[in-house]
């Protein structure tokens, strides 16, 4: 079984700021695979189904994101799963909006959330996506940012990468992560920087 979570915050609110793509990529797996991720569990909302022939549980923490190692920690106790087991997904100012990053361990960079995890863990050796939101100007505040809900063009770019990111989670639980990071590690090319036809 693997544990696959997702950071964001749960009020309304946030439901469509750049901080809560890692609940975003959760619906995204639930939508395609027919889990329903409703019922509490380990301070979470959780749902139990089948990704690429694996049983999975999928998970938003209700914590706030601050606290969600607190989360982690639980579900991974009450399902007495390993840290090998375990999928964390959350957002990335540090990459641009649109691309993904798959790691089998790293720091938390400053993502509080996964500051949390790493600390309630106590290890960073666990497999993450991180989904980028970066802004492609100069903002004079990064939390200020992230905790905006997204422009109508960010969420069709967001909406793309979600579904990039369900593509990995599904080729990781089938082939590995490492075929997964050789597939979707590689830089996005802008159509600027495109090769010419011949």
């Amino acid at each position: 079984m693997r544990l696959i979570v997702g950071l964001g915050n749960p009020d309304p609110e946030y439901q469509w700021t750049p901080h809560n793509l890692g609940f975003m990529a959760v619906d995204e797996l639930a939508n395609r695979h027919g889990i329903r991720v409703e019922r509490p569990e380990g301070k979470a909302l959780a749902g139990r189904g089948r990704i690429a022939g694996e049983e999975v549980i999928l998970a938003k923490p209700q914590t706030y994101m601050n606290l969600s190692g607190i989360s982690v920690r639980e579900l991974l106790g009450k399902y007495e799963l390993e840290l090998k087991d375990l999928l964390l997904m959350w957002d990335e100012a540090q990459l641009p909006l649109g691309t993904i990053r798959i790691h089998p361990d790293g720091s938390a960079g400053s993502h509080n959330g996964a500051k949390s995890v790493i600390g309630a863990l106590g290890t960073e050796e666990f497999a993450r996506l991180r989904l980028g939101c970066g802004p492609d100007h100069p903002v004079s505040s990064r939390k200020e940012y992230v905790l905006r809900p997204m422009k109508k063009a960010e969420l069709e770019v967001a909406a793309e990468m979600l579904g990039e990111a369900g593509d990995a989670v599904e080729m990781i639980l089938s082939h590995g992560i490492d075929a997964a990071m050789n597939k979707y590690n590689r830089r996005k090319v802008s159509p600027s920087e495109e090769p010419e036809q011949k």
